[in-house]
């Protein structure tokens, strides 16, 4: 046995495309009819802000923010409550429109995609040409914008659309740790 086969059979990661729409549930809630699209809003579990629009963005609104911070960053903030069940029925036509690209995908959470990327990216040409093709595809048959990252493994594929890239085969680990600390990492509190 070669240390290439032993190599696969240990767990070497399936090359995978993740395909990101940034702040589902509002632009669910837009697509819904609940608020305008030029509205600041935010989406908020009773006790927190989930996600949060462009223009509330703009305003300094942050996911995990209170409610009352929230609100003291931006007065004019729509505050929209949870809703799983308009986050889901508003992905599907992404979803749909994905699958005319690559087959077997799996719908992760309303707003994230995970897509077999390895006879995908053959049949495109590449993996760039396939994750090309993923967003203009969704844009063409839904008018959302999305990122579309390819790595080895869920997690990689996941933080690489975040940025909309596609990491070269092998080079999981030390991107994945990376990102991961950048992205991830919590600031430290002054000690008082």
């Amino acid at each position: 046995m070669s240390r290439r086969d032993a190599g696969a059979r240990d767990g070497d990661a399936t090359r995978t495309a993740a395909l990101w729409v940034p702040d589902w549930p509002v632009v669910a809630a837009m697509v819904d009819g609940e608020i305008d699209a030029h509205r600041p809003a935010a989406v908020h579990d009773g006790r927190l802000v989930t996600a949060v629009s462009a223009s509330a963005r703009a305003h300094g609104v942050r996911r995990g923010m209170r409610r009352r911070q929230a609100q003291e960053c931006c007065p004019g903030l729509e505050l929209l409550a949870v809703d799983e069940g308009r986050d889901a029925r508003a992905f599907e036509p992404v979803a749909s429109a994905a699958e005319t690209v690559v087959a077997g995908l799996e719908i992760a959470r309303p707003g994230l995609l995970l897509l077999p990327a390895a006879g995908a990216s053959r049949y495109h040409g590449s993996e760039q040409a396939l994750a090309e093709r993923l967003v203009t595809v969704v844009a063409e048959s839904t008018g959302h914008e999305c990122q579309v990252g390819v790595a080895d493994g869920l997690l990689a594929a996941v933080l690489a659309a975040r940025s909309s890239r596609v990491v070269p085969a092998g080079r999981r680990e030390r991107s994945s740790r990376r990102w991961a600390s950048t992205c991830c990492s919590t600031p430290r509190r002054p000690s008082v």
